[in-house]
């Protein structure tokens, strides 16, 4: 009598053991284990932020420094001594000609002017490409059809500039007879708008 009651016993024991390892298993199933934080990859952030565009919040000098495309042209209005001046309170509309307008012009055009001894010249140059007040694609499409085909714009160097639309885009012809297409309108900054155009202009 005793054998059959260890033996229940055992058996009963074996079941009880069976039964917490298959509920065991099943929770293990059932609710994973929480799997370990994916590793940061800080090596992709900066290259993030350095494909992203620049932000530009500052004047017309500002949106002109923020633009690889105008380096040239920083260049020049530094030498010239006219950062001050366009960071003034405006507004300005300001014909922002490219790297790659500058490099149209003659061999040596630019260096010559950039030396101190061209100031003078280099600053009539500068300020030919620049127009008092805000002037944005709106507004001188507006000119244009009120002139009848055509706009004269006074800059501030004292000379003017003649715009017309030809093939849906603006261009701009200078005092020597130099023309300008407008490449991109209306960059607006906080003290004037910004018009990038592919030729340097000439009082």
């Amino acid at each position: 009598m005793k054998l059959h009651l260890l033996t229940a016993s055992l058996l009963a024991s074996l079941a009880l053991t069976a039964c917490q390892q298959d509920t065991a298993a099943d929770t293990a199933m059932t609710d994973p284990a929480p799997a370990a934080p994916a590793a940061v990859d800080t090596m992709a952030a900066p290259d993030a932020v350095a494909d992203a565009p620049a932000a530009v919040s500052g004047d017309v000098v500002d949106g002109a420094i923020a633009s690889p495309d105008h380096t040239t042209l920083v260049a020049a209005v530094q030498a010239a001594g006219l950062v001050d001046t366009l960071k003034g309170t405006g507004p300005f509309t300001v014909f922002a000609p490219t790297n790659a307008a500058f490099e149209k012009l003659p061999a040596g055009t630019v260096d010559g002017l950039l030396k101190p001894a061209a100031k003078d010249q280099l600053t009539s140059v500068l300020t030919y490409h620049v127009v008092a007040g805000n002037v944005d694609a709106a507004e001188l499409t507006r000119q244009i059809e009120a002139g009848g085909g055509t706009a004269t714009l006074t800059t501030v160097q004292g000379g003017t500039l003649t715009a017309r639309v030809d093939g849906g885009n603006v261009v701009l012809t200078d005092a020597k007879g130099g023309t300008s297409t407008v490449t991109a309108a209306d960059l607006r900054q906080s003290n004037g708008v910004i018009h990038v155009i592919d030729a340097v202009l000439m009082p």
